[in-house]
């Protein structure tokens, strides 16, 4: 199932280029007439080339002439990019710039496409700092459709800043971030193709800050030409280059937060049946040096007409700590080989937040089974992941709540046969897992492992893992797993809660027997107290525990706590639930055990 076709597809990735070079109008990607051409050899192989024109410029008070910036506006930035960094005018006002793009790619048919920016506007330009630069709108046609942005404007925008960072002006003694615009705003616009229509919501955002890069743009473009031309190749000196590169990159941006107004789109999938999709809206919060920012998408939607749909009220991608990858990266010797990878992999993991999601509902046909549905909700999901060691997370969470779902009926699942048999056809259900490491005691503790199920039960177990070291978590494996070896399992505590599940238990059995719930009740208390006793003669409160679990088994309590503790520091060891697997008992005397019922 798919929202567009390739050629709506190829509409759709020229207007996102056509869109980032009007939001960052001095990037230098533009040539008067340029072409690119990849290895005849391969079958991908593509011809592009661009052409500019500018009918008129009206310059005030400019101390560049108009020859040099019609040159500048048709993309000769870098033989001009010290006048343009020194460009002073009370406006520069150029009413068309038209774009022509024409490829051609082997095996596919060439296409054509007319970028046209209307009224770009700098006004108050100071010694290369515009007060303000707007378009009133860009537009875009193609073999395959058309595009249309409306207008866009922004503050204070440093385009000398801008060629600094590319490296086509010294900005030697700049090492600090600057700002480079502020007041971004864009009024949002459509695009339209054969099997496609969409409308996009408007984009804002406050303030933008970069400095220069260590590597100027002319080496980076010459080192992705090396690249592009042998990708299964790559030299060591060069993959050493790029890693420093990426290291630099992570920390050369920071911006405020920017907000968008969403998209909404109508087509055809390509089994030619009507769909929609739709973004409420978006916030992607504030970048900063090293931080990668989270991002939040508000009313989600899919539907395919007459086959089924999918909507989410939110789902957040929480923020990612790059500092440990960069540090690694930066850390990259001149050559890179197979070895340091390996030796460096776990500094190369980024210290992701987690995501949650939020009204999540689903109903779309059962591939497997003709006829069938899969319909499902989630009131809430979330994952929390924190306090990275050498790439792994030491505090950990993730939970769910209102899984709701119908119990199908006919899968030929003995577990779902066996619910519907109990009469269980529908379930709401939640989950938690919650555990963190505690550095000064060597432990584990997990604070909650438990699954929830609306009348029926909730199990609820947490404890502790002692002997858990640091080296536990080490990036040298053989040391990690000699830690793991060593770990022990000090306390355990088990709760259950009857909601209802023991009912529809015994309710069955009852219909089996011919007999009736409150006349197998006591009966099935007595054999669980006895069995109970049995299995721990010798253990210390056996009594207790038979008698905690007859109540819980007879109804007179809902909630069975199990309390088990080892007897021994640090707590048993993998020798010993090894023993266990062929002898049970034998672990019974190195544990003291509780329970309550009530």
């Amino acid at each position: 199932m798919l929202l567009m076709s390739p050629t709506a597809r190829r509409l759709s990735a020229l207007a996102g280029a056509c869109l980032l070079s009007v939001a960052l109008p001095a990037l230098p990607v533009l040539a008067k007439e340029k072409t690119r051409t990849k290895p005849a050899a391969e079958s991908t192989a593509v011809d592009v080339s661009y052409s500019v024109s500018i009918p008129q410029i009206d310059a005030v008070d400019s101390n560049v002439d108009d020859a040099v910036l019609t040159e500048i506006l048709s993309g000769n930035v870098a033989d001009n990019a010290d006048a343009l960094a020194g460009l002073t005018a009370t406006s520069i006002t150029v009413p068309e710039l038209e774009v022509t793009v024409t490829g051609d790619q082997t095996g596919e048919e060439s296409f054509t496409a007319t970028i046209t920016i209307n009224d770009l506007v700098l006004e108050d330009v100071v010694d290369g700092v515009a007060g303000g630069v707007s378009l009133a709108g860009v537009d875009m046609v193609s073999d395959e459709g058309t595009f249309t942005f409306g207008t866009l404007s922004a503050a204070q925008f440093d385009i000398g800043g801008v060629l600094g960072i590319y490296g086509l002006v010294d900005a030697s003694e700049q090492t600090e971030l600057q700002t480079i615009y502020t007041d971004f705003t864009a009024e949002g616009g459509t695009l339209s193709a054969d099997d496609v229509e969409c409308t996009m919501g408007p984009v804002s955002g406050a303030e933008f800050k970069a400095r220069p890069l260590n590597t100027s743009f002319v080496e980076l473009m010459t080192m992705v030409e090396r690249l592009e031309e042998n990708p299964d190749d790559v030299a060591p000196a060069d993959l050493g280059a790029l890693m420093r590169m990426y290291a630099d990159l992570f920390t050369a941006f920071e911006t405020s937060e920017m907000t968008f107004g969403g998209v909404s789109c109508d087509g055809v999938d390509e089994d030619d049946q009507a769909i929609s999709f739709s973004i409420a809206g978006m916030t992607m919060g504030g970048m900063s040096p090293g931080i990668y920012p989270g991002i939040s998408m508000d009313g989600f939607d899919i539907t395919v007409d007459g086959d089924g749909t999918m909507s989410l009220d939110n789902v957040t991608i929480k923020p990612t700590d790059l500092t440990n990858v960069i540090a690694t990266l930066q850390s990259a010797p001149d050559t890179v080989d197979d070895a340091w990878f390996e030796e460096n992999m776990r500094g190369l993991i980024p210290a992701f937040e987690g995501f949650s999601m939020s009204g999540f509902s689903m109903d779309i046909p059962d591939a497997e089974s003709e006829g069938a549905r899969i319909k499902a909700d989630i009131g809430a999901f979330d994952l929390t992941l924190a306090h990275y060691l050498n790439g792994i997370p030491t505090r950990a969470e993730m939970s769910a709540d209102n899984i709701q779902a119908e119990v199908p009926a006919g899968t030929g699942d003995e577990s779902l046969d066996q619910l519907r048999a109990l009469g269980v056809t529908d379930i709401d259900a939640g989950f938690r897992i919650a555990a963190a490491w505690d550095e000064a005691a060597s432990a584990i503790r997990i604070e909650e492992i438990s699954m929830t199920g609306a009348d029926l039960a909730t199990v609820t177990l947490a404890g502790t893992i002692a002997n858990a070291t640091r080296d536990l978590f080490s990036a040298d494996n053989d040391a990690a797993l000699a830690a793991a070896m060593g770990v022990a399992v000090q306390s355990l505590d088990l709760s259950i809660v009857d909601a209802g599940l023991a009912d529809i238990a015994l309710a069955a059995v009852a219909a089996d027997q011919g007999g009736d719930v409150a006349t197998l009740r006591p009966i099935y208390a007595d054999l669980a107290k006895g069995t109970m006793i049995s299995l721990l003669a010798g253990v210390a409160d056996a009594a207790k525990l038979g008698d905690a679990v007859s109540a819980f088994v007879a109804g007179t309590a809902k909630t069975l706590e199990i309390g088990l503790e080892a007897k021994e520091e640090p707590g048993l060891g993998l020798m010993e639930f090894m023993a266990a697997e062929t002898n049970p008992a034998s672990i019974l005397n190195k544990v003291n055990i509780s329970a309550t019922a009530k």
